[in-house]
């Protein structure tokens, strides 16, 4: 296959997949179900939603801010409303290009602020593994309020407990035979894979560099409480879905975290990932998916409106430099 149909594929596939997603979702669904999840969206309590939208922009605020911990070690103290505009930029650009933002984010901050290119990506990097360390801690918070559930599911016989010993096993001697295959070859993926890996251990070292490590670690868990609340509060804009527990609320919000990544920005898969996990707490598919749609929707125009007024504003902001 061509590169350019390759990379095509690569940049329109996510886009077109998530509209297919959205066609088969409507289209599956009988003119009452949609008329319904329609009426849900609309009756949606805007004060709720406000407050989502206030979560999320202090989230991407102190992730603006938190950038500077990673780069006052290097010798770079950019300005809070330059690393702001390249991080709202870049969120914007990921709808465009899967992954394109944080190459934007590092391009924006080496034109404004003179950091160089490599060692931006390089604290994006290292941005990246803590947040990737918070996603694992909540979903291991999420697994132990729902031990009584999951004690139940495999006492019930519906998993033998050697069984997922035995994969386990099977898959870490499959990962240490892999990590084995990738040092020895000299094929040209396991030499980007090699270098994808001291990527991210020199992403890693810096980190463990910073001085004010107290003030990026309350930076990380702020951040992720703000979406978590972002996510919260957005229960009660729809009243089937107001009563929804935690253990419901930690679940979707995991879901959801790992498809908005699948195409981009989530668009398809994130409301109806949302509402098939809400499924399983009692709640039908049309709040469960409105309650995917209007969180999805609001904070994808925050986004939207945030950063195309960053990437129209950064070079005026930056004529008085």
């Amino acid at each position: 296959m061509k590169p350019k149909l390759l990379r095509l594929l690569r940049t329109a596939g996510p886009l077109l997949l998530g509209v297919l997603l959205i066609w088969y979702s409507i289209g599956s669904a009988t003119p009452l179900e949609r008329e319904i999840l329609w009426e849900h969206i609309r009756m949606a309590n805007p004060i709720w939603i406000g407050i989502s939208l206030f979560c999320g922009v202090l989230s991407h605020l102190s992730r603006a801010y938190r950038w500077k911990y990673l780069l006052e070690p290097m010798g770079y103290r950019p300005r809070l409303a330059n690393s702001f505009m390249a991080v709202m930029g870049g969120y914007l650009a990921n709808y465009g290009v899967p992954r394109s933002g944080e190459v934007l984010r590092g391009a924006t901050l080496s034109t404004y602020e003179d950091v160089p290119f490599d060692k931006a990506i390089g604290t994006i990097v290292s941005e990246r593994i803590a947040d990737l360390v918070m996603l694992l801690l909540i979903l291991g918070f999420g697994m132990i309020i729902q031990t009584d559930d999951l004690l139940a599911y495999i006492t019930g016989g519906n998993l033998n407990p050697l069984t997922g010993i035995l994969v386990l096993l099977v898959l870490i001697v499959i990962g240490i035979l892999g990590l084995v295959v990738i040092k020895r070859s000299n094929l040209a993926v396991a030499k980007k894979i090699r270098s994808f890996a001291k990527g991210i251990l020199e992403g890693m070292r810096s980190i463990l560099r910073m001085e004010k490590k107290a003030a990026f670690i309350f930076h990380t868990v702020f951040i992720w409480l703000m979406y978590m609340a972002m996510f919260y509060v957005v229960k009660f804009t729809i009243p089937e879905t107001a009563e929804l527990s935690m253990a419901g609320i930690m679940a979707a919000f995991i879901v959801g975290s790992v498809a908005i990544s699948t195409t981009n920005g989530g668009i398809g898969v994130y409301p109806i990932a949302i509402g098939a996990v809400l499924l399983l707490f009692g709640i039908n598919k049309q709040a469960g998916e409105a309650f995917g749609w209007i969180l999805w929707g609001s904070q994808t125009l925050m986004v939207i409106v945030l950063g195309g007024l960053s990437l129209l504003l950064l070079p005026v902001f930056n004529q008085r430099k």
